[in-house]
């Protein structure tokens, strides 16, 4: 697709991913047509991303005969659900004490059991619905290259244990053993999960919309909404009326009318590699397409694809006043050769392999990193997000429970402890703007003190640990 394919050409060709970039050579990005005009429904989705469209293909088969509709600023899969690193993982940023603070104990043993399986419902709706996302499950490690980290990841394995997570959940991987599934440079050991597959996280994206139009939904691209209230979408080419409304904006959230400060868009960068030769795979190995981690308080993370890229991607990038959500952040040449460097020094056998894409984009960052789903039933309005970069799983899981509480099901999804959760407002600017990028230099300097001392820059984690723990 050329820059002047469509009326919002330009701007998808800046925030193109290398997902999006494959896929329009095969299904055309060309949008949808736009609301025409006053509608009125039974259920309106903003945003046609995986909460959305989770939402509506759940709610389509829990009750085929409600009218359902969503309007999408760009086209369905542009943001997160489009760009991201591909993981549908079985886990969410917060820690499970947190977790356990909203809801118990029991029900957040719940919470995590059903997140594992929501791996394998992916995988499941994908081959049923005839969705070529690319889906492997190979499960993720979580790669340890420095005797801290190691305490660490031992540390977090054994307090996983007394959250009910066993060793066919997360084990230990020494370093022989890690070796043997990716020959990543310095490598002294690995966490590794079954409870995650690899995918095409833009061709999942896609695929959902196609599913869930022909199954009925309305699907209006190019429609971004300019305000939402009990019963009401505003839109700049007509009003949607519906009896429950749903907030499916995850990084966007921002932009709408009074909710600048429900979420941050917090950018994540990306590059990935051009395909890679067998002899340089061979010398890398990584032949079960495991998903990995790596690094400390600012983590990468990376997939080897089906036609042989490595993807990789990492936080570090600035928070930019006021929450602003712009193309021109979705590029960050020093976050981006940053990321280069970090991937080399992982791999070296990449060699002189070239990048050939550079991307990013925002993720929606609560102020106590905790997602949440709800329904006021009062209020006919509805939400999900606030995944903080853990979302193809997790909005299939909230997508489901969405469906069981706007029609009313009484089932276990819907008592788990991250329904009806309200997470506190952000701060007003400035002290947003100091405050988070205040974090990220702590974390990119705690990083660089512990690598050069091998000690624990606890200060630094102190500051961080109280900023994320709200």
């Amino acid at each position: 697709m050329g820059r002047e394919d469509t009326a919002i050409g330009s701007e998808l060709y800046r925030s193109r991913s290398l997902w999006l970039d494959r896929l329009a050579d095969d299904v055309p990005l060309t949008p949808r047509a736009p609301l025409s005009g006053p509608l009125e429904v039974d259920v309106a989705i903003v945003g046609a991303g995986y909460t959305g469209l989770w939402t509506a293909y759940y709610l389509r088969r829990a009750e085929p005969g409600l009218r359902i509709a969503m309007v999408e600023r760009y086209v369905a899969g542009f943001g997160a659900s489009g760009r991201n690193g591909g993981w549908c993982s079985g886990f969410m940023p917060t820690g499970h004490e947190a977790l356990a603070r909203q809801g118990g104990r029991e029900a957040t043993v719940a919470l995590q059991r059903e997140l594992y399986r929501t791996v394998d419902e992916v995988g499941r709706v994908a081959r049923d619905e005839g969705v070529d996302c690319h889906w492997v499950k190979g499960g993720t490690l979580q790669l340890v290259t420095s005797p801290l980290q190691r305490a660490r990841v031992r540390a977090s394995i054994e307090d996983a244990r007394r959250w009910g997570i066993g060793p066919r959940d997360l084990e230990w991987l020494d370093a022989d053993e890690a070796r043997g599934r990716i020959r990543a440079d310095g490598l002294l050991g690995a966490a590794w999960s079954p409870h995650c597959a690899a995918i095409d996280p833009a061709r999942l994206a896609r695929g959902l919309a196609r599913v869930v139009e022909g199954a009925g939904v309305r699907i209006f691209e190019e429609t971004p909404a300019t305000g939402l209230r009990q019963g009401v979408v505003d839109t700049p080419h007509g009003r949607l009326r519906a009896e429950v409304v749903v907030r499916a904006t995850e990084g966007w959230t921002p932009t709408l009318p009074g909710s600048r400060r429900l979420l941050v868009p917090l950018y994540s960068l990306m590059i990935a590699t051009e395909p890679l030769p067998p002899a340089t795979w061979e010398a890398i190995g990584w032949d079960g397409r495991e998903t990995f981690h790596a690094g400390g308080n600012q983590f990468v993370y990376a997939q080897r694809t089906r036609d042989g890229r490595v993807a990789f991607g990492g936080r570090g990038a600035p928070y930019h006043f006021g929450s602003t959500v712009q193309p021109a952040h979705d590029r960050d040449a020093g976050v981006h050769e940053r990321l280069r460097a970090a991937l080399w020094r992982l791999l070296p056998q990449l060699g002189d392999a070239r990048v050939t894409h550079r991307w990013g984009g925002p993720l929606g960052l609560p102020r106590d990193w905790t997602p949440s789903v709800g329904l006021d039933r009062a209020g006919g309005l509805a939400w999900a997000g606030g995944y903080v970069g853990d979302g193809v799983a997790a909005a299939n899981l909230a997508g489901r429970t969405l469906a069981d509480l706007i029609t009313g099901a009484d089932s276990e999804l819907t008592r788990l402890p991250w329904v009806g959760h309200r997470s506190p407002a952000w701060e007003p600017e400035p002290l947003r703007w100091l405050g988070i990028n205040l974090v990220r230099l702590l974390a990119a300097s705690a990083d660089a003190a512990e690598e050069r001392s091998g000690r624990r820059a606890r200060l630094r984690e102190r500051v961080l640990t109280h900023f994320v723990g709200g």
